[in-house]
Parts: C-alpha cells; sequence; structure tokens
C-alpha cells in the first residue's frame, strides 16, 4: 500500500468517525506530478461526502466541515489539495 493509499483511507475514517454515511476518495495525486505543491508529498485528493451536518448549509459552509474534520491531515502535509463534493442524505 502506497502513502496515498494510506492517505485516503484516513480520509475516510475522519469522515465517516464524524458522521459522514458515505465516503468516496479519488486520489489525483498522479496528475499533479512535477507540481511545486507535489514536490513535499503531499497528496492531490477529490471527495464526495454524504452527511446530515450538510443539511440546510451552503456549500461554503459544507466545506469548511469537511476541511475541519481533515485539517490533521493538511498540518502534517499528507493533504497537499483537496477537492470536494458534499451533499445532505436525500429522504
Amino acid at each position: 500500500m502506497n502513502k496515498h493509499s494510506q492517505t485516503a483511507e484516513k480520509i475516510v475514517k475522519r469522515l465517516t468517525q464524524w458522521g459522514a454515511v458515505k465516503v468516496e476518495v479519488t486520489d489525483n495525486s498522479h496528475l499533479h506530478v512535477g507540481h511545486e505543491g507535489a514536490k513535499s508529498g503531499g497528496g492531490h485528493f477529490a471527495v464526495w461526502v454524504e452527511a446530515a451536518a450538510f443539511t440546510g448549509l451552503n456549500r461554503l459552509k459544507s466545506h469548511r466541515l469537511v476541511y475541519q474534520q481533515l485539517d490533521p491531515l493538511f498540518q502534517s502535509g499528507e493533504i497537499h489539495a483537496l477537492e470536494v463534493e458534499a451533499v445532505s442524505p436525500q429522504i
């Protein structure tokens, strides 16, 4: 298992422990080889997150919640860039 796969697993774990009912992570790091930010080794990821916590929130507030949950992975350098799609459950 490579470093980015481990980070993807950490993303899923942190978001599901927080309360997300579904999380999909795509590692886009290979698309950024040679990019200045990729030199530090941090991954580039896209996440699709479904959580009741997003109900009634605008896009910015929903994204902030995701970033708050993943902040330790940004601080450690495991995540360099993150693309977020945050949705509330459909009833």
